[in-house]
């Protein structure tokens, strides 16, 4: 990188992100003959891009600031939509096809006849939310542990994720594991008594979405901009002078995968509640190396560039499929190696020629690679 980039617009970016939601909500509301109403689809596909830009900042923040190139933290992502998908589809109770109040409609068709161990408890919210934190951060914790203690680094760290991700993928495709199969889990009606397909449930579930984001984005910016921050940057460019200096790479990688994970989950957990699905697909290896694409267009080590390309990048893809369908994938490829050649610091690149920063507002440079002379 020739220039360092400033990451201080993250709180500009959050407020932005707050006040469009709002304006979105409010736009929602209004009557379907006022030219400016905003129609359900575009609320289903503003919840879908906020959703994709959790899941984009949680992957800048371990690829952008600690180094690591993940391919699987799309595993997180769906772990956190079943978690809650769980809860809505315990909501539906004697609502459901067969009527039964205590089964979900694919356990009642594939004849089960009780809720396995891991369901229990799933019909009551505060539940749901720990199913949503605590299984994405355990798992991340494990893998992590396993992974940086062996110090696997580099495209072998990005292949062992991306085999995380597909083996979730294989295993919640199967019936008897008790996650719906091939159609996982849908047909939401309401969550916490409120109705899901209500307009105002909707405004309100998007302008919370827009709220979540502002948040995680300025917790992000509050881990990366200080002392952890620098830390991290240091083991990214020169994880063994870090050790040297009596630090544990492992454990700060640890932290901050971790700690993304979670972020992730959460942006599945929106997911799930706005679109009103959850399949094994969203566990695809391509939807983690779309999440890379996203994070590359807007600007490595950003964080608000993680948010705008995740934003412009699903945007461009709903335009582009509706337009030329079959042609998306290769306007995706055409997209990366476009921003490799000509924008290899993403869109947020072209700050660089705005003023300097003060130090403490960019993200610190290496001037002497490791291995270079002092």
């Amino acid at each position: 990188m020739n220039a360092s980039l400033s990451f201080r617009g993250a709180s500009v970016t959050a407020v932005i992100v707050v006040l469009l939601t709002g304006v979105l909500a409010v736009g929602s509301l209004l009557p379907a003959s006022s030219p400016v109403q905003v129609s359900p689809f575009i609320m289903t596909l503003a919840g879908k891009y906020l959703a994709y830009a959790m899941l984009a900042l949680a992957v800048d923040l371990v690829w952008g600031f600690a180094g690591i190139l993940t391919l699987g933290h799309a595993a997180f992502f769906a772990l956190g939509g079943y978690a809650m998908g769980m809860y809505l589809v315990r909501e539906i109770g004697a609502r459901g096809v067969y009527g039964n109040a205590d089964l979900p409609d694919f356990m009642v068709f594939l004849s089960w006849k009780s809720l396995p161990w891991y369901w229990w408890g799933s019909d009551h919210f505060p539940v749901a939310l720990l199913l949503m934190l605590v299984v994405p951060a355990g798992l991340a914790g494990l893998f992590g542990w396993l992974a940086f203690r062996s110090r696997v680094s580099g495209v072998y760290l990005s292949i062992i994720t991306q085999a995380l991700t597909y083996a979730l993928m294989l295993a919640f495709f199967q019936n008897g594991f008790g996650f719906g199969g091939n159609n996982g889990l849908t047909d939401f009606k309401d969550i916490l008594g409120f109705d899901l397909h209500s307009p105002y449930t909707r405004a309100g579930m998007l302008f919370i979405s827009g709220l979540i984001l502002a948040g995680a984005l300025l917790a992000a910016r509050y881990v990366v901009g200080g002392r952890f921050g620098s830390l991290l940057i240091a083991v990214r460019d020169a994880e063994s002078r870090t050790r040297f200096l009596g630090y544990r790479p492992e454990q700060v990688k640890l932290l901050v995968w971790v700690f993304s994970a979670v972020i992730a989950a959460i942006g599945g957990a929106l997911y799930v509640i706005q679109v009103g699905i959850i399949n094994p697909g969203e566990f695809a290896p391509a939807n983690s190396i779309e999440a890379v694409i996203w994070v590359a267009v807007g600007g490595r080590g950003t964080l608000s560039g993680a948010v705008i390309g995740a934003i412009l990048v699903n945007l461009g893809k709903t335009l582009f499929t509706a337009w030329l369908p079959e042609m998306w994938l290769y306007g995706l490829g055409a997209l990366f190696m476009a921003t490799t050649l000509f924008l290899p610091q993403g869109l947020m690149g072209l700050m660089r020629h705005l003023p300097e920063k003060r130090p403490s507002e960019v993200t610190p440079e290496v001037t002497n690679p490791e291995g270079g002379e002092a």
